[in-house]
């Protein structure tokens, strides 16, 4: 005779996009790991599940860290 395996209690919300990796860019205010911004990331328990939505679906767009580069000397020289 084999035992029922028990239910597992699961939450029907959207997941978060964090990956543990949470460092906020100075320029674009948004953390390097998921794109959120500090706002989001300290309201996304309380959000409905339509905002959380509406979030993920934004983030493949947003870029957390410019990748270009910060200018060198040609941006030293101009700022002084």
């Amino acid at each position: 005779m084999t035992e029922a395996k028990p239910t597992v209690w699961k939450r029907a919300e959207i997941d978060s996009p964090c990956i543990q990796i949470c460092v906020v860019h100075p320029e674009t205010r948004l953390c390097t790991g998921c794109a959120r911004s500090i706002d989001e990331i300290g309201r996304w328990s309380r959000m409905s599940a339509d905002e959380r939505q509406s979030i993920m679906a934004e983030l493949p767009a947003r870029s957390a860290a410019p990748t270009g580069r910060r200018g060198g000397r040609m941006a030293r020289l101009t700022r002084e």
